[in-house]
């Protein structure tokens, strides 16, 4: 069914400057563990092994922190620290890792559309990493929506209800409710102001799409701000076919601030690390 997920991860993450002005902002540990790394986590707990990360200059960490190092191996080899490596090995083992660049900073719509090449014509998961969604409780938000995909067959979007006056940093939905977590989008706007946002429900980064995207988002036009924007396409793709907005279970932290991403490590510290 799905078997590929693409990880948008040019951005140059300047709301973290200086620390990432030498170092990806995917790269921005969590306590212990990078952001893309529990990105990356999440799609291989929904079966999606096929990672596919659209990159930019300076990102070199992203691939090596998906490949061996020998030395670093042979040092620790023998010692309590290798345990430390269990997690990024199984992903290893697991996981085949393809990339591109994205030359040019033009939206998410653009970045999807440079991963067109790793991707190919099939459904195909999005995570934007610095949106990191945790549920201890149950499957992670990407399993959600696989499920979904296999009930609905078309790209799905995940939303959360967000306070009225953070609707402009979002691309918000309205539509039909299926279900209390399921719509039928039929309006979608790219960062409304509060007055004009035809509800509180704010796409997070986590999709899915079905591959008719990719000539979608060749025929649409630069929007806001200039960039070519995910929202313009799916509205097309919703208009034309079939677009659900599903509200996922578990949390999410908006790691792209500083505020979010303190938040985060606190989380996984007292949940996670701390056990």
């Amino acid at each position: 069914m799905i078997q590929k997920c693409l990880f948008p991860a040019a951005g140059y993450g300047t709301r973290f400057l200086p620390a990432t002005k030498s170092m990806p902002k995917e790269m921005m540990p969590v306590v212990n563990k990078p952001l893309i790394e529990y990105g990356v986590d999440e799609a291989m707990q929904a079966g999606l092994n096929e990672i596919c990360i659209v990159t930019g200059r300076g990102k070199r960490a992203l691939e090596d922190h998906f490949d061996i190092n020998y030395e670093l191996e042979h040092q620790i080899a023998g010692t309590g620290k290798e345990a430390y490596l269990n997690g990024i090995r199984d992903i290893m083992n697991e996981c085949t890792f393809s990339y591109t660049r994205q030359t040019e900073m033009k939206g998410l719509g653009h970045a999807i559309l440079t991963g067109r090449t790793l991707v190919g014509e099939q459904p195909f998961a999005v995570v934007l990493a610095d949106d990191l969604c945790l549920n201890p409780e149950g499957d992670g938000v990407l399993a959600q929506m696989v499920a979904l995909y296999k009930q609905f067959r078309c790209s799905i979007v995940a939303v959360e209800e967000v306070p009225q006056d953070q609707v402009h940093k979002y691309g918000v939905i309205a539509g039909e409710m299926i279900r209390d977590d399921i719509y039928r989008v039929n309006t979608m706007v790219e960062k409304p102001s509060p007055d004009e946002a035809p509800s509180n429900l704010a796409i997070i980064g986590r999709y899915i799409l079905t591959p008719d995207i990719f000539d979608i988002l060749e025929d649409t036009e630069p929007g806001k701000n200039g960039e070519l924007q995910i929202t313009d396409a799916l509205m097309k793709q919703a208009q034309n076919g079939c677009v659900m907005a599903y509200r996922f279970k578990g949390q999410r932290f908006d790691c792209g601030s500083v505020e979010g991403f303190i938040e985060a490590t606190n989380y996984c510290y007292n949940t996670i690390y701390a056990q």
